[in-house]
């Protein structure tokens, strides 16, 4: 088989004079997990939709393991795939659909599909239509991850899914890895994309801006802190290491930025008089306009 999972040449798509992907050139090698972010509305989805052969490119190409994305019937034996929005058979129960999609896909581990329905808390004995969208997204997980189709492709799968389910989800994708599957997954979450992935792409407005190892990755996240305190302001914060510009937002309140250990800036604060903490992630927007700059990212 093609050591090469995914691989992109210029792959563009155009609906009319808008571009909702440009020039993606991409290469995701056999057994690697890649994430693929980007904000929402960058073009992920879209994206996905040419590597399934579910869209024309309107230019370049995509191949999946060495085949061209548009031999469906070939490509599709080769993947599983997790729709950010799942849609089930209403009628049949938990059971019948994963049983269907067994017999239908590239081969499935039982034993382990079982110990996943377990794992997800499925009641697979409920018809569909019962469903919530967390359970629906359950069943499309369970099914993915059971098959032993050599590439993954998750796109959003998280949404729905409670903190525990989403540490099992998280178990389940470094399992995939160590059997040797290869696992594109698409998200907006910064969090989820670094506790899992080996690789990142970072896509917005529908260019590819950069891949980087998750070394890289970790060195976007910043915090933002607010600070209220009574009597004199915390002393130095500004000359210590990860804490960005110091903001005063009144007579006793300030802001500021903070990346890596929150020791030091922790110190500074414990010595002065301080009322409240409030410590907020940026979303993946502020990061990649802070990291990147707006004009670079939208280019």
């Amino acid at each position: 088989m093609n050591d090469r999972a995914l691989h992109t040449v210029d792959l563009t798509k155009r609906y009319g004079r808008f571009t909702a992907v440009d020039s993606l050139s991409l290469e995701v090698p056999a057994g690697e997990v890649f994430g693929f972010l980007g904000p929402n509305g960058a073009g992920k989805s879209t994206t996905i939709r040419m590597l399934l052969g579910l869209a024309r490119p309107s230019a370049g190409r995509a191949r999946v393991f060495g085949s061209d994305a548009s031999d469906v019937a070939r490509t599709h034996r080769l993947l599983a795939y997790v729709p950010a929005d799942v849609a089930l058979w209403p009628t049949l129960t938990g059971a019948e659909i994963l049983h269907l999609q067994a017999r239908t896909g590239p081969g499935i581990d039982p034993a382990y599909r079982d110990e996943l329905v377990e794992r997800f808390a499925l009641d697979t004995s409920r018809p569909a239509r019962t469903y919530s969208t967390g359970n629906r997204q359950k069943v499309a997980l369970v099914a993915a991850f059971a098959t032993r189709a050599p590439l993954l492709v998750l796109d959003e799968p998280t949404s729905g899914l409670d903190p525990l389910m989403e540490r099992e989800f998280r178990t389940a994708v470094g399992q995939a890895r160590d059997r040797g599957q290869t696992v594109f997954l698409s998200s907006h979450q910064l969090s989820e994309v670094e506790a899992v992935c080996d690789r990142v792409g970072i896509l917005r407005a529908g260019r590819l801006i950069e891949i980087a190892a998750m070394r890289k990755l970790r060195g976007l996240r910043r915090a933002e802190v607010t600070v209220s305190y009574t009597g004199a302001p915390p002393a130095g914060l500004d000359t210590l290491p990860g804490v960005g510009p110091v903001e005063q937002l009144g007579a006793d309140r300030l802001r500021f930025s903070l990346t890596g250990t929150p020791a030091p800036a922790l110190r500074a604060l414990a010595a002065a008089d301080v009322t409240a903490l409030v410590i907020r992630e940026p979303t993946l927007e502020e990061i990649f306009l802070d990291y990147y700059g707006s004009a670079e990212a939208t280019r």
